[in-house]
């Protein structure tokens, strides 16, 4: 069932980072059908509008989950598939996303992609660096554990060339040190499609998260259903483990 947006506690704070796990594209072809990549395409559609949405509601930061580390295990052939898509994506959305402001950038390894679309993602990053709009976060073969393990090698390496101490690495100095170090931590994470998990994705950076979980599939998502989300968010309290009031 979509989201039912919920009466706020009359805080009209508007959350300045989204983060959204864009599930449901295959079931939605499925149902109807058609091959998993129309659910793909579909689901572009779905990125324009929540962009336009995001934006539209005053949100700094949107990430959204594209392509995981463990994606990679998929059927080659729709791996293909979704690697033109993201082509294709890359080369069509570039010019609207720098009208309209939106800054871009794309988190995880990048060196498993092909170079064509590394010079893409390059070329994105550059032109829309100065824009002052959203800022558009793509994770691309991205995983969290990935990233915590690589960030916990990187620092092991400081203290064996002994530009730090052992005792000197604390959250701040790990949070600083991640890919996502000039992001702030998503203060909301939606998932789509009826899914009750966040399948390693931000798990650094959302451990005081909310998290709003819809029955939609992807596909289907659109400016009503991220409205609908912001208002579960303002309709709770946020206590960071402290005691409310």
């Amino acid at each position: 069932m979509p989201i039912k947006p919920l009466p706020h506690n009359g805080d009209v704070h508007v959350p300045v980072h989204v983060a959204i796990i864009m599930d449901g594209n295959g079931r939605w072809a499925s149902a109807r059908g058609l091959p998993r990549t129309e659910g793909h395409r579909r689901g572009a559609e779905s990125v324009r509008a929540v962009i336009k949405a995001a934006s539209n509601a005053g949100v700094e930061y949107l990430t959204l989950f594209g392509f995981s580390s463990e994606n990679w295990k998929r059927p080659s052939g729709e791996v293909m598939d979704l690697m033109g898509l993201l082509r294709l994506y890359l080369r069509k959305e570039l010019a609207e996303l720098h009208k309209q402001g939106v800054r871009f950038r794309v988190i995880g390894d990048r060196s498993r992609l092909a170079q064509d679309i590394q010079d893409l993602i390059e070329t994105a990053e550059i032109r829309t660096r100065d824009n002052v709009g959203l800022h558009l976060v793509l994770a691309l073969s991205y995983g969290g554990r990935a990233e915590i393990a690589d960030t916990a090698r990187a620092l092991a390496e400081k203290v064996k060339r002994g530009e730090i101490e052992p005792s000197d690495i604390d959250e701040q100095m790990f949070t600083s040190s991640l890919e996502t170090a000039d992001i702030p931590d998503p203060d909301l994470l939606i998932r789509t499609s009826g899914e009750h998990r966040i399948s390693n994705f931000l798990l650094w950076q959302s451990a005081y998260t909310e998290f709003v979980f819809t029955d939609t599939l992807w596909p289907d998502f659109r400016a009503d259903e991220f409205e609908a989300a912001l208002s579960v968010f303002r309709s709770r309290e946020r206590r960071y483990g402290s005691v409310g009031v």
